[in-house]
């Protein structure tokens, strides 16, 4: 991958809404050539897409979890992202090595509806769960590094 990518790709990584205009002059690239590679990056599946960065306690989600699962029955077939796809309140699912089999990052309202999507996780999947609630985050979605001065 090109090194002008990588710029591209980390100013991104930093704004989203990053006109090409700004991101011209930040690489010293033509409008076009700067909208020609964003473009090229996207459908090489690089770029996936653009999000807002919403903040969770004033959408009503305040309680931050990391539920860690295995399943109940080792021989039971590893289907639990598969099985816990339409469980909204999970923000992420990680493979992991180790004891359990995957972490999932949640977001809820309080302690009782952590609960209750603990017990639906349990359900829905077949899992044993352990639970660590976040009490705050100091920072989160940092982007990779990118370029030589980010590693």
């Amino acid at each position: 991958m090109e090194e002008i990518d990588r710029q591209i790709m980390a100013s991104l990584a930093r704004d989203g809404r990053m006109s090409f205009t700004d991101l011209a002059k930040e690489t010293g690239l033509s409008v076009s050539a700067v909208h020609q590679r964003v473009r090229r990056l996207q459908k090489r599946g690089v770029v996936k897409g653009f999000t807002a960065q919403l903040d969770s306690e004033q959408i009503g989600l305040p309680l931050t979890a990391f539920v860690s699962i295995k399943p109940i029955d080792p021989a039971a077939p590893d289907d639990a992202p598969e099985r816990l796809t339409g469980i909204t309140a999970i923000e992420a699912c990680h493979s992991v090595a180790g004891e359990e089999s995957y972490i999932l990052k949640v977001r809820v309202a309080s302690p009782n509806a952590l609960e209750n999507l603990l017990q639906e996780i349990r359900a829905a999947a077949n899992v044993a769960t352990r639970t660590t609630v976040v009490l705050s985050t100091p920072w989160e979605g940092r982007p990779p590094p990118l370029t030589a001065q980010d590693a």
